[in-house]
């Protein structure tokens, strides 16, 4: 008997001390047996939904891809993408995939959808949930952090070298160009010494650089003129570059037709040809470029001719209102067809060698009342202004970023001095 309180005891005192380091569930104990205790489990935890259930299945969309053609590669069904693409205007989103961006796809162990993840753009995605037969959907917007900076240079060999000189990206220099392309010929006009200043965007996103944003406003001196421009959103239409009169700085005409990469021959009357070796009126500019650079339409209107010759090779002749007629020789290949009516800067054709060239390059005439114009010096139709009823508006936003803008412009030309 005194062994068996002794046995007790030591048994006792072994709860106590497993008691001292771990948790002791205190439940009621019925018919002195203790219930077994299952400690709640997540379903991951039961490896009913674990992560790695999940299979994920990250896309980027190619050029002429399709969205039917994605949902049959992962698996899914087309009446299951029909469902989701027209459940709200949210999901429609997805319909507009673009070639670049991104869908993710979440699937269970059977291979099931359940989220699908579209990158709508740099900083907006739209996830759509898929749970036992219901959709629900919601867009994520990622802030982005916008800062203004500015920069100015001097030109001494070319605007691209000045442009890099001055910090500015490759599409940074070519938009700056674009703003003041209808009043400079940025090829046979730049000189050494001309000077430019602008301010602009940079985009970043969770306080990384992104992107380069716009050009909010620039000014351009080439040789004694000086021009100036500002980004203005009217309320009615598309931003535009504004002169600081409400002058647009777009013009109805483009003063050269391709992003050329130099001009071989300029505009000149008494011009020993190349081939015929005679001298011809040369009645218009040849830009010489790489053989499959793009050419746009200089302005808006109808093609009244797009054919083939021994002499012109394939050529396009356009059509513009107030008498105006604009050419196009030696393409490689056509883009347009007789009749077709073309915006500015459609592309209409790509240089070549076709007809009497000796190498790859655009001719590019501009005939106004049947008189051949030199399209460099020419005075082009100008765009519509702004409307006096936003001229007010326009100077009170433009006052202080023009005056920013001289401010810089007052320093380069002090450090220049």
């Amino acid at each position: 008997m005194a062994m068996m309180v002794v046995f007790v005891l030591l048994a006792i005192a072994d709860i106590l001390s497993v008691g001292a380091d771990a948790h002791v569930d205190s439940r009621p104990v019925y018919n002195d047996l203790p219930i077994p205790v299952t400690p709640l489990m997540s379903f991951s935890e039961n490896g009913l939904i674990g992560s790695e259930q999940f299979k994920h299945i990250s896309r980027e969309v190619k050029k002429g891809e399709t969205l039917s053609g994605i949902f049959t590669e992962v698996g899914l069904s087309q009446s299951l993408l029909l469902e989701i693409a027209h459940f709200n205007e949210d999901s429609r989103l997805l319909t507009k995939v673009m070639p670049g961006n991104t869908i993710d796809f979440k699937l269970n162990h059977s291979g099931e959808l359940t989220r699908l993840a579209y990158q709508v753009s740099e900083f907006k995605t739209l996830f759509i949930h898929y749970d036992m037969g219901q959709i629900s959907t919601e867009i994520i917007t990622q802030d982005q952090q916008v800062r203004l900076v500015s920069t100015q240079g001097v030109i001494n060999h070319s605007v691209f070298s000045a442009g890099k000189k001055a910090g500015l990206s490759d599409k940074m220099i070519m938009d700056l160009a674009n703003i003041f392309s209808w009043d400079i010929d940025f090829v046979l006009e730049i000189r050494a010494g001309d000077q430019f200043s602008l301010i602009y965007e940079k985009v970043y996103k969770e306080g990384e650089f992104l992107t380069d944003g716009r050009i909010l406003a620039a000014s351009f001196t080439n040789q004694d003129r000086h021009f100036e421009a500002v980004l203005y959103d009217d309320g009615e239409n598309d931003p535009q570059y504004y002169a600081p009169n409400g002058r647009s700085m777009k013009k109805a005409f483009l003063r050269a037709p391709l992003n050329f990469s130099y001009i071989s021959s300029n505009f000149n009357p008494k011009r020993l040809h190349p081939v015929t070796k005679r001298v011809k009126a040369h009645r218009g500019i040849d830009y010489s470029a790489p053989t499959g650079t793009p050419v746009y339409a200089a302005g808006a209107g109808k093609v009244i001719r797009s054919a083939y010759n021994k002499y012109n090779g394939h050529h396009v002749f356009i059509q513009h209102p107030n008498g105006i007629v604009t050419k196009y020789l030696h393409f490689t290949k056509r883009a347009v067809k007789q009749g077709q009516r073309v915006k500015q800067k459609q592309t209409i054709g790509y240089v070549g060698a076709t007809g009497l060239a000796t190498g790859p390059h655009l001719h590019y005439e501009f005939i106004y009342n049947g008189v051949h114009r030199n399209p460099r010096t020419v005075d082009l139709p100008k765009a519509e202004p702004l409307a006096k009823n936003k001229m007010a508006d326009f100077q009170d936003y433009a006052r202080p970023i023009l005056g920013q803008l001289h401010n810089i412009n007052n320093g380069l030309i002090a450090h220049i001095e």
